[in-house]
């Protein structure tokens, strides 16, 4: 063989190795994603997309000062629809507030408040079903009625919790890969 067909050879051979690697480790990183996603497909909670109020901001630990949901923007009465499918485990008040939890598959737990309830407990729900009507008063928002989505994953170990950034289920752009030239 050549020097010329060599080098060639070389560069292909090359070429094919990197082309093999990046192909393993997108694969490894959906593997990953996959993995850590709970199963099903979720979708925002209020429609039209609603804007973004606040930001999650994860404490450093459970009791620490932080934000454990984000708050979207809503007007009171709109209708509130459950993220992903799932059974309906808690609908009434908690600190004289109206709120919904929803488990889904995969150890997570959504919850909506002040969100008055038209859903009971026990109820199997699916991702866009109305779970009930957004009310105003949600402390520190500026629209006249904001919604506080947030959601946790059972992180296994003496049933502890994990608050997760509840926008990280939503997956509004799919991946696209371009070839390799």
């Amino acid at each position: 063989m050549n020097t010329v067909c060599r080098v060639g050879w070389s560069r292909g051979r090359r070429l094919v190795s990197i082309v093999v690697a990046v192909i393993a480790l997108l694969g490894f990183v959906a593997e990953q994603a996959v993995s850590a996603a709970p199963q099903g497909e979720f979708s925002w909670p209020l429609q039209p997309r609603p804007r973004v109020e606040r930001q999650f901001d994860k404490p450093v630990r459970d009791w620490l000062p932080g934000h454990r949901g984000v708050d979207l923007a809503g007007t009171p009465g709109q209708a509130v629809l459950a993220a992903g499918d799932g059974i309906v485990v808690f609908a009434g008040t908690v600190a004289g507030k109206p709120a919904v939890s929803i488990d889904h598959p995969g150890g997570l737990r959504t919850t909506y408040e002040p969100v008055r309830a038209e859903v009971a407990v026990g109820l199997r729900v699916g991702r866009g079903m109305r779970i009930g009507t957004l009310e105003a008063g949600h402390e520190g928002c500026g629209p006249a009625a904001c919604l506080h989505w947030g959601a946790r994953r059972d992180a296994g170990r003496h049933s502890r919790h994990e608050y997760v950034d509840p926008l990280g289920l939503l997956h509004p752009t799919p991946l696209r890969l371009k070839p390799v030239t």
